[in-house]
């Protein structure tokens, strides 16, 4: 499954907020420094989804805010 995933690195709180069928807002704990948020990024949603994080790969947009992110499902859905 492709989604499009807008990041919001360094917040104070972790949140996944779904915008659209394959859209969706994640706020990080994390910056945006040396790939912290991109590695935040897929440990959240690896949670989210009930995947592994080998699972959750960054197709497009490592250092940008708007990425485009392939999970591939693990006959499971999100929550």
């Amino acid at each position: 499954m492709i989604i499009s995933v807008k990041t919001i690195p360094n917040s104070k709180r972790i949140e996944v907020k779904k915008l659209g069928e394959n859209a969706y807002s994640v706020r990080l704990d994390k910056p945006a420094v040396d790939g912290k948020a991109n590695s935040r990024l897929i440990e959240v949603l690896s949670d989210y989804f009930n995947v592994s994080k080998s699972s959750v790969n960054i197709v497009k947009g490592f250092r940008s805010r708007e990425k485009i992110v392939d999970i591939i499902q693990e006959h499971s859905s999100p929550r």
